[in-house]
C-alpha cells in the first residue's frame, strides 16, 4: 500500500484564476491546469524570494517534492506563454494556513499583511 500523500500548507488562494490571452477560447484542449500548490511554489520562490529549502519549511514538504512541483509549475507557465493558452488555478492537495506562521515572506501570514480575513477565503474554498 503507498504512503498517503501529505497535505501541502499554502497561504492563501490567488486572488484570479484564469490567466491567458484576451482572444482565446475557453476551451479544454487551449487550456492548461495548474493545482493551488504548484502556483503556491511560483509565489514563493519566484515572487518571495525563497530557497527550495525554506519553501519546502514552509509547505511542510520535503526539498525534492518542492522541486517536483516546482519543475512542473514552471512547464505549465511556459506552455501557457509560448503556445498562448489559458492557465487556469485550481485543485491539488493542499491545506490553507491557519495565519500563525512566520513564512510568507517574513511578514506573517499573507492573508493578514493584506488585511484579508479567514472568514471570506473558507468560503472561497467551499465555492472552489
Amino acid at each position: 500500500m503507498p504512503r498517503p500523500r501529505k497535505w501541502r500548507k499554502v497561504c492563501a488562494l490567488p486572488d484570479n484564476k484564469r490567466f491567458g490571452p484576451l482572444d482565446s477560447p475557453a476551451d479544454a484542449a487551449n487550456a492548461v491546469n495548474m493545482t493551488v500548490d504548484e502556483y503556491e511554489t511560483i509565489r514563493l520562490i519566484d515572487l518571495e524570494g525563497f530557497t527550495q529549502e525554506e519553501c519546502a519549511n514552509q509547505m511542510n514538504i520535503s526539498r525534492t517534492t518542492v522541486q517536483g512541483i516546482y519543475d512542473e509549475a514552471r512547464r505549465k507557465l511556459a506552455e501557457s506563454l509560448v503556445n498562448g493558452k489559458v492557465l487556469y488555478i485550481e485543485g491539488g492537495e493542499y491545506q490553507l494556513c491557519d495565519g500563525r506562521g512566520s513564512g510568507c515572506g517574513g511578514g506573517g501570514c499573507r492573508r493578514h499583511r493584506f488585511g484579508r480575513e479567514f472568514e471570506k477565503e473558507s468560503e472561497d474554498l467551499e465555492n472552489f
